[in-house]
């Protein structure tokens, strides 16, 4: 037999060494982007319970959730340099532990202090966590088909883990305790991290062995920290608010001194390189902005399922099912089998399409909708609209780099979508109480009665939600047409990388990715 026969990709000394256990790191790779992603919604539902039993604020309560995203968005660019310089399975193992250690002072939580604290802190290793799990598939897929594969199960995961957490949050809350929400982590990461030790290897020369961008550290993660707070705090004290405007123009003035001073150092914290190259850019910017939609709706469809329709926690979580199934059938069976035959964004820009149907058919909700005509349908065509683009996405954005630049590309990936969680929730939050209350001021005067009154509460709510979804349509076809322009890499070679994309927009060339053992 040839030596360099196809079949035996393994044995050719042309082509990137095959790590051999890469499947079984597949699993425990999956587990941990589960955990991660479940964790940003698991905690939503048990909220009410934790902010009982603690004494928690109304003021104070939205923190639990802010203190997660300000430090797992703020720290995502240095998580993902940290994966690269000092290596992927390292710093994987080291985010796993430090997240299963904050869980459990979560779960053993006597006081706000020390839920805030667990919150952050799981933030903070969950920004290690993210970026080494995506970069470790991305140097241990390189052949063309099985990278389709694995980022279609990872992709399935990345969008339909928060519909997953929503599921395991009433679970835990409604049979066992809200401290759950948090323990459940532990065995999760205990597997995961035991797992990853015994069968990822890493080649070592592959790391990025640069001095660490200081300067680039403290203005991004500033930077970043002052941009999601900045749309948290317009959630809940408007748009005017003196803080909120400081926020933005601040997130505004050190992003932008972060571009300068990473266009001048010699060992950026994120090269350039990274976000020039137009498929990347492309990939970034309609998945953040796909991800201000989801989740936005998220929030919607629970409070409407929980209130409007007086769903129990468990039942609004198992509501969501179609949407996970969706995904997963996207992702494994529409966009895994198809990313090797067609270009990403002959994937992309139509999955986005039909989730942006999905979402059509939600901006017809009423009190009275019913869950099987409406909701299920909806549901599911979001899931596969999803789907189908997150898988395509998650492997273009860190197909053909550098092994260097892995880690900060795939922490740019989360960066955009921890972004547009904060930009999605408050925007469209913001949406929807301005037409509730305007609902309201409109229609209650004629409410002569408390029954009356409450259908026009009720009412109000819906027209709300609606007036928002309508926003979300037009993202995700804003999403569409962006893929569909910016995204230009051609028909995937089974065994290469994309025929139009193996040069950057400087005429760099960029390697695939390889790992031995």
């Amino acid at each position: 037999m040839s030596k360099t026969a196809p079949s035996q990709p393994e044995t050719d000394p042309g082509r990137p060494t095959v790590d051999p256990l890469r499947w079984k790191a597949l699993v425990f790779i999956a587990l941990a982007q589960l955990m991660v992603v479940l964790d940003a919604t698991i905690v939503n539902i048990a909220l009410p319970s934790a902010q009982t039993d603690l004494g928690i604020s109304d003021g104070n309560r939205q923190w639990v959730i802010t203190a997660y995203a300000l430090a797992f968005g703020g720290l995502l660019l240095f998580g993902g340099r940290i994966a690269d310089l000092w290596g992927r399975k390292n710093t994987f193992i080291t985010g796993l532990i430090g997240f299963a250690l904050a869980s459990a002072l979560g779960g053993a939580a006597q006081n706000e202090a020390m839920l805030l604290a667990s919150r952050a802190l799981q933030g903070v290793f969950g920004a290690l966590l993210a970026p080494a799990a995506l970069s470790l598939l991305a140097v241990m897929f390189t052949d063309g088909r099985e990278r389709a594969k694995a980022f279609g199960i990872y992709g399935a995961i990345a969008g339909g883990g928060g519909a997953v957490g929503l599921i395991l949050g009433g679970v835990l809350t409604e049979y066992l305790d809200w401290r759950w929400t948090f323990y459940v982590n532990i065995p999760f990461a205990a597997v995961a991290a035991v797992g990853a030790y015994l069968v990822i290897h890493e080649r070592a020369d592959a790391r990025n062995r640069a001095p660490l961008d200081i300067p680039g550290v403290v203005l991004s993660t500033l930077g970043l920290v002052a941009l999601v707070y900045g749309f948290t705090r317009a959630e809940s004290e408007g748009w005017s608010d003196t803080v909120t405007i400081v926020m933005f123009v601040a997130s505004v003035a050190l992003l932008a001194a972060f571009v300068v001073v990473e266009s001048k150092v010699k060992a950026p914290l994120l090269p350039l390189r990274v976000l020039t190259e137009r498929n990347r850019a492309g990939v970034y910017l309609s998945l953040g902005l796909a991800v201000i939609s989801m989740f936005g709706l998220f929030l919607f469809l629970t409070y409407y399922l929980q209130i409007v329709k007086g769903y129990s926690p468990v039942s609004t979580g198992f509501a969501f099912m179609p949407m996970i199934v969706g995904m997963i059938a996207g992702s494994t069976q529409i966009g895994a089998r198809l990313m090797t035959r067609v270009p990403a964004r002959t994937l992309m820009g139509p999955g986005f399409l039909v989730a942006a149907v999905g979402m059509l058919l939600l901006t017809q909700l009423e009190i009275d909708s019913s869950y099987a005509a409406l909701l299920l349908p909806a549901m599911l065509l979001l899931g596969l609209g999803m789907g189908t683009s997150f898988m395509p996405a998650m492997s273009l954005s860190t197909y053909g780099i550098e092994p260097r630049d892995a880690g900060v590309a795939s922490a740019m990936v989360n960066t955009s979508q921890q972004v547009g969680g904060a930009v999605g929730t408050a925007l469209l939050n913001t949406v929807a109480a301005s037409a509730t209350t305007a609902y309201v001021k409109d229609h209650m005067a004629s409410a002569n009665s408390p029954s009356a009154q409450k259908l026009v509460e009720l009412r109000a709510m819906v027209e709300g939600y609606t007036s928002a979804i309508w926003f979300a349509v037009g993202i995700l076809v804003v999403s569409a047409i962006i893929a569909l322009t910016m995204i230009n890499a051609g028909l995937p070679d089974a065994d290469g990388p994309d025929a139009d994309s193996t040069k950057g927009d400087a005429g760099d060339e960029l390697k695939v990715p390889v790992i031995a053992h």
